[in-house]
This record gives C-alpha cells, structure tokens and sequence, in this order.
C-alpha cells in the first residue's frame, strides 16, 4: 500500500537446542539426522548454537518449503540469511530456483522478483570448503545471489570487528588525521590508507572480480588480484552480488565508530562530516546498497557493540530527532574496553543537538535524491559497469584520501546526463584536483547540491578554464555533464 517492500531475515544455520534438551524440535523427528556432527559425534557450535546440515536432503526442503511459504502466503520480497556460508552454495541455488518457479499467474508472486542475500563469511568446520562447496563470498560469484561485502566496510570505517576499535580507515582519519591511538609510522600508515582506497574503489565498481582497476603499486590488476588480508578483495560477477554497508546490527554504529576512531581534537562537526562521507561511499557504489536502521540520524548504542541483549535503553531510535542516544551509559559488554569508552560518553560537546541530527538525516536524503536521479549509479550487469565505471587519482603517485569515479552513460541508459563524477575527499582540508581533459569541460554541481542543507558541499567548485575541481574538506560532491 506504501509502495514498501519487507525483507525477512531468517535464520536456517542453527537451532538454540538439539538432542536431548528440553526445546530441542528436530532431533524428536530424526535423532542425529538435521544436525552436523564432527567426527566426535557432537553437534558442531561454530554458528554459536547448534549447527544444523544443510547438506543433508531433508534439512534442505525444511529451508526451502518454507521460504516458498513465506513468499506465498505472506508475500515477503525478499530474504536475507544469516550466516549463509554455513550452508552449501547449492542449498541457496535451490532457493534461488523454487523463487524464481513462483509466477503471479500461478503463485500470485513474481518469484524471479525476490532478492535473497546474505552473510558469506567462510568460517567453522565448512571453512575452506571442507564440507562442500559453501555459500561464502569467494563462491558466490555469477549466483545472483547478495553478500555482504566486508572489505569495503573495513576500508572506510579502519580496522576490522575484532581489532581495537581506534583504528581508522579512510572516513575516520588515518593518516590525514591521526587519533593518539595510532602507533604505526607514517609510512605505515600511508600503506594501509592506499589499500583501503583500492578496496574501497573496487566495490564502488561493483566488487567486480574481472573489474581492472591501477592499484596502489601502479600496476593495473584485476579486482580478484587485489589483496583483502591475503585474500581476493572482489568476488562478484555482477553488481547485485555486492552489498555494500557501513554499519549493520552487529558491531558499532558508524556514528560510534567515527566517535571511537575519530582524534580527539576533531570536533563534533567534523565528526558529522565523517558519518555522513562513510554514508555515501555505499550510496553510490554499483550494488545494492544496505543501511543500518538510524544511519540517517546518526544513531548511537552508546558504543555497545553487541545490543541483542541490550532493550531499548541502548537500542533505541528516537524518530522526533531529539537525540540520537548518545552518552546513556556504559554497554554492559565490553566491560574491558570502559577506560576507552567512559570518557567519549561523558563528554557533553561530542552529543550532536537536535538540530545537527535533522541536518545529519536531510544530507542522506540529498544522497538519496542523487542516486536516485541517474541509473547510472545503478547499473544492471558487470559488462555495464564495465563499460561505465572508472577512476581518476589512482595508483603510486595518487593524492592520499581522494577517490575520485567516474560515470560515463557508455549504453546511452541515462537521458539526463553524459557523465557524472564523484569526488570522496577523506582530508581535514580542502583538495584540488586538475586533468588536462576537463578544460572546457562543461561539469556543473549537481542541482541537488547547489542548494544542499549543507553549506559546507555546496562550495564545491569546477574550474572550467583550468580543468581543476576544488572540495571541500570531509566532503562529497557529485558534478554532472548534461546530453
């Protein structure tokens, strides 16, 4: 009626109890049969609980008779599976195919319609394969089906889940802005910002395995041979297999994380403007974009990192915009890191004021607005951003912090514009940034920025008699060439 679509999130890896024990459901039916088992006997726990196979034939139609149920009889759009890598690649093809079958005529759905993605992390006892081929990110290519693309997150937001949580990646300040937490030379520094920017670039590109992007080196690779911790950071063999994120349930919001990450002489405006850079990276990256509830507002937990148990105190979303849930306490996990956290929660000049949380939702509603007026930020298939998608400041002798990609409408899909630039400027400070191809060129600000809520983008310029574009510092702007 909204023109809203629901996506449901199920969880087929696991089951709270097996065996024996008192809510144990499958094992009553067929002891031993839908659970895995190691060579022990036990029941594996890698997921958290107890694992279930889905290899096996009748744990696999459980999975699939009832997804075909909910998308039947409770017209769900879409479903997003939790820990999908603990279930075999062929188990979410079969998903994938039973959807597809569902047809309005016959099922009053269109199958083919349904978006299902999820959490490819190759982990436990089906690591590496050794169970069968699995649903992770490295095997997902050319299935249709969505990951969660991890190296971009790590890229903009610095570190990973399980490292301190001061360390900074390329929206945060690394080594353009540097937090007293920061022990690595400036060299080192320098390193690891370049190869966030190569992750970040190639999933703006869709996280295009075949994508030929110049990495940090100056050699120009495809994106399977750039390195994610040794392993390939693009997996995908269309965009739709790209979920780009910044923040999720799990783990910090991005406004903690920017509170964590960012140097304590960063106020709390530049902080906002952190948030809202680390926000458009996913905005306008080829894929299917994914936002945490609240990104628009800048929601807190108050640095709780693992709020399932946590109620509305530190869960809470205030949709008045009165305030975004920050400082309302010490999150009961994470007791060991309180000496980091106490101090950031009780500072008054780092809680943003209603007026900084509207400003916050409208600049996200401007990106909005802007993907939403050219498809070439949403492009259908590899051969598309292939033919479309490509950088400027890339390679051994780049200015660090700026990504700078381009759009050209190579299929002529867009009737509006002939190429759309994005300039994500990660400095402290104003950056300029000259080719000799743009002079004359006619690029304008895009109209939604001209007027943005936000003075600061809207002084984004272009010199045309130069070919020289000037950004604002912790800034985004997007310039357009009309037909």
């Amino acid at each position: 009626q909204n023109g809203l679509r629901v996506v449901m999130d199920v969880v087929y890896n696991h089951t709270s109890q097996s065996g024996q024990d008192e809510k144990s459901v499958l094992d009553k039916i067929v002891p031993g049969y839908y659970h895995r088992l190691n060579l022990e006997g036990d029941v594996e726990t890698s997921t958290c609980c107890q694992n279930t196979a889905t290899e096996h034939a009748m744990m696999e139609k459980l999975m699939v008779d009832s997804v075909v149920t909910w998308a039947t009889q409770y017209k769900v759009d879409g479903f997003r599976f939790d820990l999908m890598g603990h279930h075999m690649l062929s188990n979410m093809q079969t998903v994938r195919s039973a959807l597809d079958a569902l047809t309005l005529t016959k099922d009053g759905v269109d199958g083919k319609s349904i978006y299902i993605y999820g959490e490819g992390w190759d982990f436990g006892e089906l690591a590496k394969n050794a169970r069968g081929v699995n649903a992770t990110q490295l095997n997902i290519g050319g299935t249709g089906i969505g990951v969660f693309n991890d190296r971009l997150r790590d890229g903009v937001r610095g570190g990973n889940p399980f490292d301190d949580p001061r360390l900074q990646g390329f929206s945060t300040g690394l080594y353009l802005f540097p937090n007293a937490a920061e022990t690595r030379t400036p060299k080192e520094q320098l390193d690891k910002l370049l190869d966030y920017a190569d992750w970040i670039r190639i999933g703006l590109a869709g996280n295009l395995k075949n994508y030929m992007l110049t990495q940090k080196d100056g050699k120009t690779v495809a994106g399977r041979q750039i390195l994610y911790n040794g392993a390939p950071a693009a997996y995908t063999l269309d965009p739709q297999e790209n979920i780009i994120y910044v923040s999720a349930h799990d783990n910090e919001t991005i406004f903690d994380a920017v509170q964590l990450k960012a140097p304590a002489e960063a106020t709390l405006a530049e902080r906002i403007r952190m948030n809202n850079l680390a926000l458009s990276v996913p905005m306008f990256s080829q894929g299917v974009p994914f936002f945490h509830a609240g990104d628009d507002i800048l929601r807190s937990k108050s640095l709780d990192r693992n709020s399932y148990n946590s109620g509305d105190w530190f869960n809470r979303l205030d949709w008045t915009y009165q305030t975004n849930n920050w400082g309302v306490g010490l999150p009961v996990e994470g007791t060991d890191r309180w000496d980091i956290y106490a101090p950031l929660l009780a500072n008054p000049a780092l809680k943003p004021s209603p007026q900084q949380i509207t400003n916050a939702a409208n600049v996200f509603r401007e990106f909005l607005q802007i993907r939403k007026s050219s498809p070439l930020f949403r492009l259908t298939s590899e051969q598309q951003v292939m033919d479309s998608v490509s950088f400027f400041n890339t390679g051994s002798d780049q200015i660090p912090g700026l990504i700078i990609m381009r759009l050209v409408d190579a299929e002529q899909i867009d009737p509006n514009y002939a190429e759309i630039l994005v300039f994500f400027n990660a400095s402290p400070d104003t950056v300029t940034f000259s080719d000799s191809t743009w002079i004359g060129a006619g690029f304008a600000l895009h109209p939604i920025l001209v007027n943005s809520v936000d003075p600061i983008a809207a002084r984004a310029a272009f010199n045309r008699s130069t070919g020289t574009f000037s950004i604002p510092a912790l800034t985004t702007s997007v310039f357009v060439l009309e037909d």
